[in-house]
């Protein structure tokens, strides 16, 4: 009976007196299984930029935005402030408004916060320091602002002009001296709404009192973590539905309610289905290498078996039975498609590694890709060897030995 060890020498046998034809063999292989970890380690490697952005904006965060004017109170604060989950939140008032700074103005959004907002918000600063609730008429300003907008750009200390509309169409103008410059973290894709490089930051009270209002437009609420950032979104939203007087009924209904909320965790959903897609996609196109490489296995095969059948009919005749003679065609084809499956995962690994170094996109590698391009490329060395292998397995060893 022949032993795997005994197959597998045979087989590097095989392999190595036909050594054009098998490097041909196995091109297929290498190319599918390249073009597979390759799309694969792109999938991971986007799944993980978009995940580093959507951080980048904000900590474990949850948005609550009001439809109307007059809806969120300091009662409505103080309601999410003792909702379990709840570690910070910021209330919110935002309006675009004219900013001047040395004789050029720009239309810019100004948001009213508190200094829990830098907490939520998860920022970075390139200079100065963030807003406290002491703080009166001082601006912190994100680094589109400070360095993109006007023709010069803008320093801490630097005093700048904004002009607020009043809601009974009054015109207000106050000077700002600029606190602290936000650094730009750089979300190219991953856009939540909530970007501090495009924005102006000013104490939510000073705010209100240039304004002559008193309520809030919203809250930037942050989760004790991400893990339970769906069930504090959720507990907020009965609170404050019930606080607002929406009935229990309408509460899965967005329209009864005069508010919208989103959280971290629908956008990375959002994102990770994206990824998820293009990688899904891509990778289909790379199976179709694989299957053109089992095709030629097979191929390649069967011209082996052709060529091998006096061997085969020796074989038989000494003893060995179809199970010995079914495993030496496998094992061997199983060696051709494992040798493509080795070159093809180091060759697509390199691959991803430079499309992720044009893109400046991380490296990510996932521990199961090296499983991944293995398991693959023994898969398809086993199925496109069974039909030749059986083929060979199943000749008369008469028959076989007249080909001599």
């Amino acid at each position: 009976m022949l032993s795997p060890a005994q197959a597998i020498n045979i087989a590097l046998g095989s392999i190595g007196s036909s050594k054009l034809r098998s490097a041909l063999t196995t091109l297929g292989i290498i190319i599918g299984v390249a073009a597979v970890i390759a799309n694969v380690s792109l999938g991971a490697s986007f799944n993980q930029y978009f995940n580093d952005e959507i951080g980048a904006v904000g900590s474990n965060f949850i948005v609550v935005y009001s439809q109307n004017i007059d809806v969120f109170f300091d009662k409505e604060l103080e309601v999410i402030r003792n909702t379990p989950g709840v570690e910070g939140v910021s209330p919110i008032n935002q309006q675009m408004a004219k900013v001047t700074y040395m004789s050029t103005s720009r239309q810019i959004d100004i948001q009213g916060v508190t200094e829990d907002y830098d907490e939520v918000a998860n920022f970075e600063l390139d200079s100065g320091t963030f807003l406290t609730d002491k703080d009166r008429y001082v601006a912190v300003i994100g680094a589109d602002v400070a360095y993109e907008k006007f023709d010069k750009k803008i320093s801490i200390k630097n005093p700048i002009d904004i002009t607020f509309r009043r809601e009974d169409g009054g015109v207000v103008t106050r000077t700002f001296i600029v606190k602290g410059v936000i650094t730009d973290p750089e979300t190219t894709f991953a856009q939540t709404g909530v970007e501090p490089e495009v924005r102006v930051f000013i104490p939510i009270d000073t705010m209100n009192e240039i304004l002559g209002k008193d309520d809030y437009g919203g809250f930037f609420i942050k989760a004790e973590s991400l893990e339970v950032v769906r069930e504090t979104s959720d507990e907020i939203d009965k609170r404050l539905a019930r606080s607002l007087g929406v009935p229990s009924r309408d509460l899965e209904n967005d329209d009864a309610k005069p508010y919208v909320m989103f959280d971290q965790i629908e956008i990375l959903e959002e994102t990770n289905q994206l990824s998820a897609a293009l990688t899904s996609l891509l990778t289909s196109v790379a199976l179709i290498s694989l299957l053109v490489g089992s095709i030629g296995i097979m191929n390649i095969m069967l011209v082996t078996v052709a060529e091998r059948t006096p061997e085969i009919g020796l074989l038989k005749s000494i003893g060995y039975g179809e199970r010995d003679i079914l495993l030496l065609f496998i094992i061997e084809s199983m060696i051709v498609g494992l040798i493509g499956g080795i070159i093809g995962t180091a060759m697509g690994i390199g691959a991803a590694s430079i499309v992720n170094n044009l893109l400046d996109v991380p490296d990510v590698y996932p521990a199961s890709l090296i499983f991944l391009g293995f398991f693959v490329s023994v898969l398809v060395g086993l199925v496109a060897g069974v039909y030749p292998a059986r083929k060979a397995a199943r000749m008369n060893p008469v028959e076989a030995l007249r080909k001599e």
